[in-house]
């Protein structure tokens, strides 16, 4: 990156910037949050992190029923339905009135254009924790696809002190990764198939590119964190599992395999942005079931550890 740099100039795409977070890298850490993603992995929790525009969502919990917001609505786009709001996208044109006049929060738009010095700005409120045992993390969505807004905040944290983290699946141009890489300190790596087709039919798209840029964050002696969702019914088998470790090893043996338990803690995110949640039907995983991943992964020599 060219030293006179105008982090004012430098935009991106956020739709959270997460504060007090402790499970986006080590220690306490503010994680800034972009919007759009190139994957539609089925278990997505963040389903408003998946388009690259911004949208209208509804927490239907907080709504009164007032009405106020559809007497404001310019485009005609609300009306009142039994069970709450009912939104036209298509008629809607984001103008944020009716965001404005709601009294009990129950309607907000999940994304905005900030620049690198806008995010950073709220980054640096917590610095005092990031110099303990902390920092920045960037995630998403998919970070891979604002490459230049996520190294330019990178960037902003180190020339204060602040240590950066990556959280990435993995899928997006080299140049992209180099980009982000020369200012990011670790890097949180998605696995989440290793078997190519199941992959796509997981995700929507092939997992080689993936693979391809692991390698070369390995190569380059980048700290490496390995994450992986764990999904019964899709990737949570032995067999699979087999394949994982033996990936990790042949690659990146060093790093710590984090399994991330499948949960529907995002599950009311896709009714408040007018989606429905793909995987109804899927259970669980018992403590016991988390306990016997751990430990056959630990069996490969890997070090591994499971959260939630």
């Amino acid at each position: 990156m060219d030293n006179t740099l105008d982090y004012t100039q430098i935009t991106g795409t956020v739709f959270n910037i997460q504060r007090y977070s402790i499970d986006d890298g080590p220690g306490v850490r503010t994680t800034v949050f972009v919007k759009g993603c190139p994957l539609r992995c089925l278990w997505c929790s963040n389903p408003e992190s998946q388009s690259y525009k911004p949208q209208w969502s509804y927490r239907y919990t907080s709504c009164k029923k007032c009405g106020k917001c559809i007497a404001v609505c310019p485009a005609e786009a609300l009306s009142m339905g039994p069970d709450g709001l009912i939104h036209d996208a298509e008629k809607c044109t984001l103008c944020g009135k009716c965001v404005k006049k709601c009294l009990y929060e129950a309607l907000s738009i999940s994304g905005k254009v900030m620049t690198a010095q806008e995010a950073y700005n709220v980054v640096k409120r917590d610095k005092d924790y990031y110099d303990r045992d902390g920092g920045c993390t960037c995630s998403g969505g998919e970070i891979l696809s604002q490459p230049d807004f996520v190294a330019a905040v990178f960037r902003l944290c180190h020339e204060n002190g602040i240590h950066t983290c990556a959280d990435t699946s993995g899928y997006g141009s080299r140049d992209a990764l180099q980009t982000i890489m020369e200012h990011a300190d670790l890097f949180y790596y998605d696995l989440k198939h290793l078997d190519n087709s199941l992959h796509e039919r997981y995700t929507g798209v092939k997992n080689e590119l993936i693979l391809d840029n692991l390698r070369f964050l390995a190569e380059n002696k980048k700290e490496i964190v390995i994450r992986v969702p764990l999904i019964p019914g899709v990737n949570a088998s032995e067999e699979h599992l087999t394949l994982l470790a033996n990936t990790v090893k042949e690659i990146t043996p060093e790093s710590l395999v984090n399994l991330l338990p499948y949960h529907e803690y995002g599950k009311n995110k896709y009714r408040m942005i007018g989606m429905e949640y793909p995987m109804p039907e899927t259970p669980a995983m018992t403590q016991e079931e988390k306990d016997a991943a751990r430990t056959f992964i630990e069996s490969f020599g890997l070090r591994c550890k499971v959260s939630g």
